[in-house]
């Protein structure tokens, strides 16, 4: 069981309208300069355009290990739940690297009219962990 310690410790809230794409399945193989090479996919990068758009950038940025807490509402059943790209997007706006992401509780939610991720980061200090 998660336990929030207090709710006025959240240190980085907000909501991204869009349907983030699958880290796993955001990549498309392109040749440049003759070479093959993998890019994002043209979901993924207009996914991170619009995160870009709408989120904040705290100051100064969590320097400590972090728990975030996401809800990605999609359009369908049919995405794979996957919170990976917005952790990356989340480096330099609300922490400084996704590697100091310790814990996280991602769920997935349905909202065909409004896509969105609700996104929360705690210090690591604000969550207790307990077995049940």
């Amino acid at each position: 069981m998660i336990v929030m310690r207090q709710q006025d410790e959240t240190a980085f809230e907000t909501t991204i309208l869009g349907e983030p794409a699958s880290k796993a399945n955001s990549r498309r193989s392109v040749l440049i300069g003759g070479k093959p090479r993998f890019i994002k996919s043209k979901k993924a990068l207009e996914y991170e355009k619009a995160f870009i758009a709408q989120c904040p950038i705290i100051d100064p940025l969590i320097e400590g290990d972090v728990f975030v807490n996401v809800t990605i509402h999609y359009r369908t059943r049919r995405p794979d739940l996957d919170p990976s790209l917005i952790y990356d997007l989340l480096q330099g706006r609300a922490y400084i690297n996704d590697r100091q992401v310790k814990g996280f509780l991602c769920l997935h939610a349905l909202d065909s009219d409004n896509p969105r991720a609700l996104i929360k980061v705690f210090p690591m200090e604000a969550i207790s962990v307990e077995s049940l």
